[in-house]
């Protein structure tokens, strides 16, 4: 069975939890993909300009604003899922830093997803949750919860089964003897 590409597994993890944050009334943030967020310098200098990160997955609190460079800022951020690629480590320690409170890493690969919580200022976060796919997540932004269901979630090996017929020619104009 072939494997099904990385961007098409991200799409559907970001498809998949994005619907599900809308279908749920503790889910009235807003939540947005691959919207550009500023976050806060890494440790060198007050000089430094800040941090831009566009997260597969961000929700915002309900009071979130735009900030002077015309993108939201860290602050207003309240969860940030992003789907297991290389070189996510530094975004991690960027929303941790910040103080995103919910950093969620799905891995299709593993087929497992990982709450991080409890961010600190040194770039970690304390906590961290890993929950199988087929679990479902309870996710604490700020006064309410949201439940995102797992199983939606694809692998690697998920490809859609073969049509019906497809394998003896049925369709094609191939006559079965």
């Amino acid at each position: 069975m072939p494997e099904v590409p990385y961007d098409e597994l991200r799409w559907e993890v970001v498809l998949s939890a994005a619907g599900q944050f809308g279908e749920q009334p503790a889910g009235h943030g807003r939540v947005l993909s691959g919207v550009a967020v500023d976050f806060p310098a890494a440790p060198g200098g007050p000089d430094r300009e800040p941090a831009v990160f566009a997260p597969d997955l961000a929700v915002l609190a309900p009071d979130a604003v735009r900030g002077e460079r015309g993108r939201f800022g860290a602050a207003g951020v309240e969860a940030v899922l992003e789907v297991a690629r290389p070189g996510l480590a530094e975004a991690g320690r960027a929303y941790a830093r910040s103080g995103v409170p919910l950093y969620v890493v799905v891995d299709p690969a593993a087929a497992v997803c990982t709450v991080h919580s409890a961010p600190s200022p040194e770039g970690v976060y304390r906590e961290a949750e890993r929950v199988p796919f087929g679990n479902d997540l309870f996710l604490s932004l700020g006064w309410r919860t949201v439940v995102l269901r797992t199983d939606p979630f694809p692998t690697p090996s998920s490809a859609p089964p073969p049509t019906p017929g497809a394998d003896r020619g049925v369709g094609r104009g191939i006559v079965d003897g």
